[in-house]
């Protein structure tokens, strides 16, 4: 297991100018991190070749790997036009990440909201969401690099949802960035998912969620709302409702020996709250 950071738990930092993402390499390695996961939020990288040559050079010194490159995509424009211009900006995303090193690179495919979201939308989406992934994997391939699609949103978030695409895609390197809080977004209980898609991981995100009933009331700002009405926040790892022990024990269990990053999105302070999350997931997995 390589635990480490995901540049969007320092967002916060990020946007505010306190932080650069060269920072955030100094920080995940002074923090004993071994890699950090690259979400260009708060830093753009595939108009900035300069930044990427500085990033390289920053990770090399501090002996930090770039674990994967996740963007943002969505493959359901209105036209043919635009699905063929989303195709080649996705593209361009590959380069990045070659130009990189990185040999992980996550794209979303969508987001519907719930009211948009239902299995019978899935199933018509279901043709042009596998021809987009298909054709990003392929071209991913020359590069030696696995796509994969994340349990994100509330649309393409579900397990199942997630195995079809994959099955149906059909590409040995294309696969799922598993975050084991997500699956909460449209009520599926996190320990039951995540065993059921660790066999298709090529990356996992640990987050946790404080969890409230929709029968409760709406906590106010920084709460969503899920599918079934149930209300989430962001928590520091380790200190929401989810069965993280539990979740750790199937990771490790399952064999899995790749990059596990922190995600962290809650309203605590983005650098405390990203260094107590590393220090609890730490305590865990030497514990389970």
């Amino acid at each position: 297991m390589k635990l480490g950071m995901s540049s969007y738990s320092l967002v916060g930092a990020l946007n505010s100018g306190d932080m650069t993402i060269l920072d955030v390499v100094d920080w995940t390695a002074d923090h004993g991190g071994k890699h950090v996961e690259l979400v260009p939020m708060g830093y753009t990288l595939t108009d900035n070749p300069d930044l990427i040559e500085a990033l390289l050079a920053k990770a090399a010194e501090r002996d930090i790997e770039l674990s994967n490159y996740a963007i943002g995509a969505d493959f359901l424009p209105g036209s043919e036009k635009e699905f063929e211009k989303e195709i080649d900006r996705v593209k361009k995303e590959v380069d990045t990440a070659a130009r990189l090193g990185i040999k992980r690179m996550r794209h979303d495919v969508s987001f519907k909201p719930p009211e948009e979201a239902s299995y019978r939308q899935f199933e018509e989406d279901l043709p042009r969401l596998v021809e987009a992934c298909r054709r990003i994997a392929d071209y991913a391939q020359g590069y030696g690099i696995t796509t994969s699609i994340e349990n994100h949103g509330f649309y393409i978030q579900a397990s199942e949802r997630i195995q079809r695409i994959i099955h149906e895609v059909d590409r040995p390197n294309f696969k799922t960035t598993l975050d084991t809080g997500n699956f909460l977004c449209v009520d599926e209980e996190p320990v039951a998912a995540v065993r059921n898609n660790l066999p298709y991981a090529s990356m996992v995100h640990i987050k946790d969620f404080y969890q409230r009933p929709r029968s409760w009331y709406h906590p106010g700002p920084g709460w969503l709302t899920t599918t079934a009405g149930n209300y989430l926040r962001g928590a520091i790892t380790g200190h929401g409702d989810i069965d993280l022990r539990e979740i750790i024990k199937a990771i490790k269990d399952s064999g899995y020996d790749g990059y596990i990053s922190i995600e962290f999105e809650g309203l605590e302070t983005c650098q405390e709250a990203a260094k107590i999350s590393m220090d609890n997931v730490k305590k865990l997995w030497e514990t389970v």
